[in-house]
């Protein structure tokens, strides 16, 4: 949902990309202040319309409060609310919220899902989450090599989605097994196109595909095209693996702005963090106004 003006921010990347800074151990992670000020700053600077939602835990909210309340910001902040204390929790953290409109805006209520995710699970998750809050929920995925639990997972999936929830992906993180095969990928972007459900992501933390001795690193614009295509009839898995910036971009400036509402229609929000992110670098592919 587009709440401030993004002008100059092509629509394919009005308020995409999310900064999950705040997710990070607090020993590993900047301090709040820091995220607070380098948030605002994206937010109202050269290509702030592509910032979307500040994505933040329980457990830290009181301290963000604290320091949105110092920097008194321009116009309220975007919240995305993480779960990591339990659902019981929720009512307490959206109350704080919604008691300082100045400040923030709730968005989104975001929570992993328990292994037996059914029904009744997923009917309690929306006790808690107002009409004008878009919940996510995050399938546990398998381990890498397990068919029968890869099937059991996008089964998750689908059920999350059928349910009225938006389901996310986690494409990255401090562990290898954390970004996905692009096999994965492919299936789930495949059984959201077919729901027709937007979703969300976590941990794309490259522009591009990165490629190399380390983990896998999918990317933000291989996304974008790899659900493009999914709508299309294309070659998902190719735009998945596909290390070729300039043709990935060349094929986004070229979306119809039909095609353009259907991508940003399932994709909405990619959850990465700044201090890795690929902020700067989407202009470098003419994807952004330099």
């Amino acid at each position: 949902m587009t709440t401030v003006p993004t002008a100059g921010t092509p629509p394919l990347f009005a308020q995409l990309v999310d900064d999950t800074s705040l997710l990070r151990p607090r020993a590993a992670g900047p301090p709040t202040e820091t995220v607070v000020a380098r948030y605002l700053r994206a937010r109202d600077g050269h290509n702030g319309g592509l910032v979307g939602q500040l994505v933040c835990p329980v457990s830290r909210l009181p301290a963000l409060v604290k320091e949105l309340a110092r920097a008194a910001p321009s116009r309220p902040v975007d919240l995305s609310l993480v779960v990591d204390t339990g659902l019981g929790a929720v009512p307490k953290a959206l109350s704080t919220v919604l008691s300082r409109p100045n400040l923030l805006t709730p968005r989104t209520i975001e929570t992993a899902a328990p292994p037996d995710v059914d029904a009744v699970w997923l009917d309690r998750v929306a006790e808690f989450v107002p009409e004008d809050v878009v919940a996510v929920v995050e399938p546990r995925r398998p381990v890498e090599g397990d068919p029968g639990g890869t099937g059991a997972w996008l089964d998750a999936v689908r059920r999350v989605a059928d349910q009225g929830c938006a389901p996310r992906l986690r494409c990255g993180g401090p562990r290898p097994s954390d970004a996905p095969s692009t096999r994965d990928v492919e299936e789930f972007v495949g059984v959201v196109v077919a729901a027709g459900r937007g979703f969300t992501t976590l941990g794309l933390y490259e522009s591009v595909r990165v490629d190399g001795a380390g983990p896998r690193r999918h990317g933000i614009v291989n996304m974008l095209v790899a659900v493009a295509r999914a709508l299309g009839g294309g070659d998902v898995d190719g735009a998945l693996r596909s290390t070729d910036g300039a043709a990935l971009a060349a094929e986004l400036a070229a979306l119809s702005e039909r095609a353009v509402a259907g991508v940003r229609g399932l994709l909405s929000r990619c959850g990465t963090d700044p201090d890795q992110g690929p902020n700067t670098t989407l202009a470098g592919l003419g994807l952004l106004p330099r």
